[in-house]
Formats: structure tokens, sequence, C-alpha cells
């Protein structure tokens, strides 16, 4: 039985390798540092099993090329970036992992916070060239503001119980009311045009699916305070991305934006591109808009890396193996998103 892991680092083939051995598991693995792509489906039509993680798409067109394929484990807790419906026709197993990184995502949302509200970026900036005048680096407390949390979830649970912490009034949007949340920190559940009008910070932690797609747009986004926060840890397409831009050109936002993911993270147009100059107009617009979006001073952007703990990173690793091994001897994996069965 063949098991094909993808973007997989050293440390974390090394890893799996160790985990899987100490279970006694009889399968076969491999390998890939890179992302599942048309081009390796050749080397892997005997896969039982496949292990990606979120740069791996899995289409009708790749599940088609491999016959045997029985079961699709992700390395995340979104799945925007597997077929599923197409998976669950052809009987195939979907999993993923939910609770990673609860308390990560958390944590690093409010290191974003705290980084823009103290003004980390230009701070930074400056003393790295030798200038170190506090002129226009004069932040704000975070006690008494009030934060939005779209989504309270696993994640955005986590980042109530912070926000009080901090001692802040806590405004949520999310079409399940967590009863504990309201009881024990004060969460006010509203509509989402009364969280973007009165929240002082925003910070998203939804998952990403057609009712979620660009729920920050061009429209909404200008009910937001003149100096609201904006932080995205969860998927860049819920936030349209000219909807920042336009929001910072014409003052808003001016506390600052965070995106740890970002629409059209693929925007930057390849060196092949440029040299057939068949780059389309839509393209160098975005490229133009993305680039605004990094130079502004107010502006932090994170390669996805909300997750990125060795900690996080060890749960994902067991918890995909426990998904894996329990459907071979149990009959179903820990966490299934899809219809199909072992």
């Amino acid at each position: 039985m063949k098991v094909y892991f993808f973007e997989v680092e050293d440390w974390e083939r090394l890893y799996l390798e160790k985990v899987i051995k100490e279970k006694g598991f009889d399968v076969e693995v491999g390998f890939f540092k890179e992302p599942l792509t048309q081009s390796v489906l050749d080397k892997i039509k005997d896969a039982y099993a496949i292990s990606i993680f979120i740069y791996s798409k899995i289409t009708r067109e790749v599940i088609d090329k491999l016959p045997n394929l029985k079961m699709i484990v992700t390395r995340s807790a979104g799945y925007d970036h597997i077929d599923i419906e197409y998976a669950n026709e052809k009987g195939i197993i979907v999993s993923n992992v939910p609770g990673y990184g609860d308390n990560t995502v958390a944590e690093y949302t409010f290191a974003l916070i705290l980084a823009l509200a103290r003004k980390i970026k230009p701070m930074i900036e400056r003393t790295s060239k030798g200038i170190f005048s506090r002129e226009g680096l004069t932040g704000i407390d975070l006690m008494g503001k009030t934060i939005g949390i779209l989504g309270t979830g696993r994640i955005g649970s986590h980042v109530v119980k912070i926000a009080s912490g901090f001692g802040m009034k806590i405004l949520a949007y999310d079409r399940t009311r967590r009863e504990e949340l309201i009881q024990k920190y004060g969460v006010e559940y509203v509509g989402l045009e009364d969280l973007l009008m009165h929240s002082d910070i925003i910070t998203i932690h939804l998952p990403y699916n057609k009712s979620t797609h660009y729920l920050i747009n061009k429209f909404n986004i200008k009910l937001t305070k003149l100096d609201a926060m904006l932080i995205n840890t969860s998927r860049g397409s819920i936030v349209e991305l000219e909807a920042i831009v336009e929001a910072l050109k014409e003052g808003r936002l001016a506390g600052g934006v965070a995106l740890d993911t970002v629409e059209f993270e693929e925007v930057i147009p390849e060196e092949e591109e440029l040299k057939r100059g068949d780059i389309s107009a839509l393209k160098i617009k975005k490229t133009i808009d993305k680039y605004f979006v990094l130079q502004s001073e107010n502006v932090i952007i994170s390669p996805h890396i909300a997750y990125n703990t060795k900690d996080a990173l060890h749960r994902i690793l067991d918890t995909t193996v426990e998904n894996l091994f329990s459907c071979l001897t149990e009959g179903k994996p820990k966490n299934v998103v899809s219809k199909a069965s072992c």
C-alpha cells in the first residue's frame, strides 16, 4: 500500500518516518518537497493515499489520474484546495487537521495586532538605519478598545480569551452563537455591518467557502472607522485585495492592515511571462495593487505563517498519521470532511 506525502521538509520526513515505524504500520511511503502537480502524477499512479498541504490543488483532473486513490489527508484545517464534491463522487475519503493551531494562530493574531498598535514595522525599519527618532511612532493601548471577531470557532474562541485578558470590548459575527463566550467573556454577537462600524480592530477567523468569498469587500469596507485596524490570518479571498488598496488610498484603515494570507498570492508575473509579453492587464493591475499594499508603512504582510510553530507542526504531523492509520485500522479517520467511508 503506497502513501505519498507532498510539501514535506526534511525534518518532517524524518519525523513521519519515525512515527510510522514506531506504530508498526505496514505501508510504503514516498516524499516530495514540492506540491502535487500534474508533472508528478505519473510517478504516483499506485497511490492509495496522499497527504498534502494547501499549495497542492486536488482537482477533478488530478483525481482522475490517480485510479487507486482512496484517501486524501490534508495537513491543514481548511480544505478549499480540494474538490470535495468530486472526491465524494469517487468514494475518496478526505480528512483534515482542524485543531492543531487554535491557540497558535490566535497568539500570532495578537502579535500582528500589537505590532500595528505599537508601530513595530516602521520602528524597526528606522532603527536599522540608525534613526532613533520617536516622531510618528506613537501607538495605541489595547485596553478599552473594541475588537470585532469574525468567526468564533476554535481559533476565534482563543482570540476572545486573549482579548478579554487585554480588557477589550468584544463584538463577534458568526452564524452560531457560543453561549459560553457570552457568559464568560461578555461577547456581543452582532451583524456584519454593525461589527465593521463599531470595531477599532477587525480580525478574521472564518473558513473560506462560497458564502465567505469577499465577505469584506469594496462596499462594506467603507463602513469601518477611519482609524480601524484589519487583521486576516484565515484565507486570502475572504478579503477583497482591491478593497484594502482603495481603503488605504482613501485614508481608511489608518490603524493598519496585517495579512498573513493574501488574495492573488501568485499575482507577481513570472520571468517567462515577462519575456513573452503576454501578461494580462488585470494581472498587471493586481501586481501594482499588491506592491502598493506591501510598501505601505502601516501594512504587514507575512507568508502564511500564523500556524508555524514547532508545537503546532508536530501536532499537525501526529494528527495526519492518526487520520491515515485510523482509517486503515479502525475504518474511520478521526477528522472526516467528506461523505465517503474507509
